[in-house]
């Protein structure tokens, strides 16, 4: 893999924060393939098989991975057309919960960028802390790792598919990312 492809592949991920963080959503928006889809699965919080702290009476049936499966609840699992009605209603002045706008500071680290079989496919890893604040005291964080599949589509980067996973377990923003109404689409 050449260090171009991992460059264009970066600048790729700054600029999609930069749009957010803008609120030109629409524009964040154009950066997805019609059929993109975009999950955000849940944690739990699971001792390990060793722990002295309960006693797991199945062994067999426990389950030591925390994190939610493609295809089991998850907080988000939409597609670009979810993610243009959510755009649209923050379009309209109705959305209450951005009333005065969220402020969002969007920053992506540890990229590691690689390659499978079609070198029109991409997948990038990455870290991201999400800073929101709104208002006079309102302030949130979100911190995680992100896996994405990026795709060319006429010569330009395209989102395909993206998978957040928060470190944290519990959402505790008055308007988390779960809402409707969050500061941005994501």
């Amino acid at each position: 893999m050449s260090e171009d492809l991992c460059c264009e592949v970066q600048q790729f991920l700054y600029r999609e924060a930069r749009l957010l963080d803008e609120r030109r959503f629409r524009d964040w928006l154009a950066l997805f393939t019609e059929d993109a889809r975009y999950w955000m699965g849940a944690r739990s919080n699971r001792y390990p098989k060793t722990s002295k702290a309960i006693a797991i009476l199945d062994l067999d049936r426990y389950v030591e991975d925390d994190l939610t499966k493609e295809g089991d609840l998850a907080i988000f699992d939409e597609t670009r057309e979810d993610l243009a009605r959510r755009i649209a209603r923050l379009e309209t002045g109705m959305a209450w919960a951005e009333d005065p706008p969220s402020r969002t500071r969007h920053l992506i680290a540890n990229i590691e960028v690689t390659t499978g079989q079609r070198p029109s496919k991409v997948t990038v890893y990455c870290n991201f802390i999400v800073y929101r604040s709104r208002g006079e005291a309102e302030q949130d964080f979100y911190v995680g790792a992100r896996e994405d599949g990026l795709q060319w589509v006429d010569g330009a980067l395209r989102i395909a598919r993206r998978k957040l996973i928060l470190d944290q377990n519990v959402l505790l923003a008055k308007n988390s990312a779960s809402s409707s109404e969050s500061g941005s689409p994501r």
